[in-house]
């Protein structure tokens, strides 16, 4: 199956305009998601998706493959689409252009549980939450999940609810799992 990753990246955030062009680690964040997508042993195309001029000059300027889209998205999902749309691949996955850190293991994974089930439509990624605090932040989003993995519902908000007693985050598996920003 042929494989490639789309970043969506805009430059209009609402909460950090310019996010993707931040540098401070003297790389641009975009370009940092970009060369951990790269890492990947099965993606075949890395793609970043933007409807920025700067953000496009940037990506040029790092050797990045990238696609211009309209502004008129409501999302990086739609960013991706339109992408997809115009390429011949069998999976395509959508990497947050704000995830620095992805581990490129993880993006491998994520495409080989759609290779291995091709039923399955789509898939994401959740992790452990290990404390409180995260639990709690509204900028981590949860996920909560049935007995097969699949999810049923994401929340910026603390689920699963926990009324009557203190959330216990060292139970495995873990009832509190925080959504890794990438879907295919």
């Amino acid at each position: 199956m042929k494989c490639a990753i789309v970043i969506p990246a805009r430059y209009a955030s609402s909460r950090l305009p310019g996010k993707p062009l931040l540098k401070q680690t003297g790389k641009y964040l975009v370009q940092h998601v970009y060369e951990q997508a790269k890492k990947s042993k099965i993606a075949s195309e890395v793609i970043i998706a933007t409807d920025d001029l700067r953000i496009q000059a940037a990506a040029k300027n790092f050797g990045a493959n990238c696609a211009m889209t309209l502004k008129s998205h409501q999302s990086g999902t739609d960013r991706v689409a339109e992408v997809a749309q115009n390429l011949d691949y069998d999976i395509f996955l959508n990497l947050q252009g704000d995830e620095p850190l992805i581990d490129p293991n993880s993006i491998d994974l994520l495409f080989k549980q759609l290779i291995e089930s091709p039923e399955v439509p789509m898939a994401t990624l959740a992790t452990p939450i290990n404390d409180e605090k995260d639990w709690i932040n509204p900028n981590c989003v949860k996920v909560v999940q049935d007995l097969k993995g699949r999810a049923l519902y994401f929340s910026r908000s603390p689920i699963p609810f926990v009324r009557d007693a203190k959330p216990d985050f060292s139970q495995r598996p873990s009832p509190f799992l925080l959504h890794i920003g990438m879907y295919a």
